[in-house]
């Protein structure tokens, strides 16, 4: 009787303390992962070496993640379309996936988890990739300065995954530039040409309107397989002036001077196969993911390979001018900055390169070499030295300015910007290269084809600086310092291949020779 009063005492108390039913509720500790999801020990994912693959499971509290046939299926869908944006499928394990959820229902507890961590590795991958590219240009080339694109990966697979759809936010982290978009489209475009199977076009002279070979008869296929020249059931050996105007077309979407004349630049282009286009293609979507994905409101953007500046505002094209840009030598960095401020009538300092490569050797065999080039010579206490007093063999301990006017290397105006290669755009005193169609010509500068209203436009004051008064002070032949108020971004970038908007393809020489190294590191 004793214990049954006790055993009521002590059911009082207990009830008591849990009077609250809601309070006990929502004190009992959540299960974080959904219904179905196996808890693991974090070890388990620790040991492979992965902390963002560790992260992404502690935000799950360490349960298994790709629970439903449903998700894993439509995942895999999307791992197959890597293929579209130029992607290698074999770098997401497609064929491991497959084989483990063919055999999903016999799979053992470990092997589950062996196959979640997989789906989420391969998943996370093929996201870095689709937006920031593959590979960190950073470990290939040392001139390239460009801030890498980056996102939240584990956030945005866990939004996706529980939210709309994988494939609506891949959309979303990829870049979003028209020109990208565009070789997207290029690419499946080109697929739809048929099998390459010509044979290579050797080189022996030009052929003009008139001429006659069997050589015209392999230029006229290639033509045709490229649809600048309709298809035709016979051929002749006849360079008539169809085959001349379809020719121009070629060399338009080439970059070549569009004469109809067949040169050796020409015939380089013609025997450039499908599956080498193809490839080219894929190293530009590549860089494109390496790009700036916000360019700004207003910005000027060189395309190195194309000898072409443009300046865009709202997306729309203000202005076009022609470029001559660093030969293969001394190679046109890649970067992004913001313009700070343009100078009328620029003194020249002569960088490090040029003293060593240039001024060096060439002044020590010319007494007149600094004479005729208006350059100052200082010593490092910044006296002026006399030619006569130079010393030949240490060129290195000296710095050379070069004077204002027409004559000098930087024209009449230079365009500054914030770099580690102290480079910027510049007027020249070599006016003529701009007539040429090869124009990789500088020593890493770009410089610029009619700068002057290019200058007014970025300073934006057409009371202070409009073109007059830029003229007027440039005749002056005095350095004049303009600090821009307004902002406007400046992009040097290297991209050959694109789609126009006549959906046309465009091919640009690789003049750094940057495309098959690349595309063989994607491959790798």
């Amino acid at each position: 009787m004793r214990k049954l009063v006790l055993f009521i005492v002590l059911g009082f108390f207990v009830s008591g303390c849990n009077k609250d039913p809601k309070a006990t509720k929502d004190e009992r500790p959540k299960e974080k992962g959904e219904p179905g999801s196996v808890a693991f020990d974090s070890t388990e994912v620790v040991k492979l070496g992965d902390k963002q693959l560790t992260a992404f499971y502690r935000s799950q509290d360490f349960h298994t993640f790709w629970v439903t046939s449903e998700k894993r299926k439509k995942t895999e869908a999307v791992l197959e379309t890597a293929e579209t944006y130029g992607l290698d499928p074999k770098d997401y394990y497609l064929e491991k996936i497959r084989k483990y959820e063919k055999k999903y229902q016999d799979l053992s507890d470990a092997e589950k988890l062996t196959y979640d961590f997989l789906l989420t590795q391969s998943v996370r991958k093929f996201m870095i990739h689709v937006s920031s590219g593959k590979l960190n240009p950073y470990h290939i080339y040392p001139n390239w300065d460009l801030a890498q694109p980056s996102f939240n990966v584990n956030k945005t697979l866990t939004d996706a995954i529980s939210g709309d759809s994988l494939q609506k936010a891949i959309a979303k982290i990829e870049p979003q530039h028209l020109v990208y978009k565009r070789l997207k489209t290029a690419l499946a475009y080109l697929d739809s040409f048929g099998k390459d199977t010509l044979r290579q076009i050797v080189f022996s002279q030009k052929i003009r309107r008139g001429d006659s070979s069997e050589t015209v008869i392999r230029i006229k296929k290639r033509l045709q397989f490229w649809g600048d020249l309709e298809k035709s059931d016979s051929l002749t050996a006849w360079y008539d002036k169809k085959t001349a105007n379809a020719m121009k077309k070629f060399q338009l979407r080439h970059g070549l001077v569009p004469d109809g004349v067949v040169g050796e630049r020409g015939i380089t282009a013609l025997n450039f196969t499908k599956i080498q286009r193809r490839q080219q293609i894929i190293v530009n979507l590549e860089r494109w993911r390496w790009f700036p994905h916000e360019m700004g409101k207003q910005y000027v953007i060189v395309n190195i390979p194309d000898y072409r500046l443009r300046v865009i505002k709202n997306n729309d094209t203000v202005d076009t001018r022609k470029i001559v840009v660093g030969k293969e030598k001394r190679k046109t960095p890649v970067l992004s900055s913001a313009f700070t401020d343009i100078i009328l009538n620029p003194t020249w300092t002569l960088p490090p390169t040029i003293i060593k490569e240039d001024l060096g050797p060439d002044a020590a065999k010319d007494t007149n070499y600094f004479r005729n080039r208006r350059l100052t010579i200082y010593n490092s206490k910044g006296q002026i030295v006399p030619a006569s007093k130079w010393n030949s063999a240490k060129p290195n301990n000296y710095r050379y300015v070069q004077d204002p006017g027409d004559d000098n290397s930087l024209g009449n105006v230079k365009f500054n910007f914030r770099n580690r290669f102290t480079v910027y755009l510049h007027d020249t005193n070599h006016r003529d290269y701009f007539s040429r169609n090869y124009r990789s010509l500088s020593s890493g500068c770009v410089r610029v084809e009619n700068p002057l209203p290019l200058a007014a436009y970025l300073i934006a004051d057409s009371v202070r600086w409009n073109i007059d008064k830029i003229n007027e002070v440039v005749a002056t032949k005095e350095t004049t310092y303009i600090k821009l108020r307004q902002k406007t971004r400046v992009h040097q970038l290297y991209w050959t291949a694109w789609m126009n908007k006549r959906g046309e393809l465009e091919f640009r020489e690789d003049i750094y020779n940057y495309d098959a190294d690349l595309f063989k590191r994607l491959r790798q």
